[in-house]
């Protein structure tokens, strides 16, 4: 799992409107920040964004399903959905999506108890 200097490039072009991210390296692939926030993760070049019952309903009707780490089925991050496509070409609904992947984050954020939070925005 990897995030190719190519493609951190792209998507930093894409997050620009958001105001610019982060990308910080985890699991041998690299978490996406927002304000301090982890809304969304790559994985071999692959992006997923944060979702909850909110928009877990959007990603379903893309066919867009939960980030499989492993090749069993069952070790899934269910919180974390794989990015349409199609929104490589729609650069304004690329940060539509991806703007609802960090209202998640924050709201996730703020179900931690205060001295736990992380959102600095």
């Amino acid at each position: 799992m990897s995030l190719s200097p190519d493609y951190q490039d792209f998507l930093s072009e894409l997050f620009e409107p958001m105001g610019g991210v982060r990308f910080r390296k985890m699991f041998g692939g690299a978490g996406v920040f927002h304000q301090g926030l982890n809304f969304a993760i790559v994985a071999d070049d692959t992006l997923y964004f944060k979702a909850d019952e909110t928009t877990f309903a959007d990603f379903d009707a893309e066919g867009c399903g939960p980030f499989v780490y492993s090749t069993d089925p069952y070790k899934a991050m269910t919180g974390y959905r794989l990015v349409p496509e199609r929104l490589y070409d729609e650069p304004d609904e690329f940060t539509v999506w991806a703007r609802k992947a960090f209202a998640v984050a924050m709201r996730a954020d703020l179900k931690k108890p205060p001295a736990k939070r992380k959102f600095t925005g």
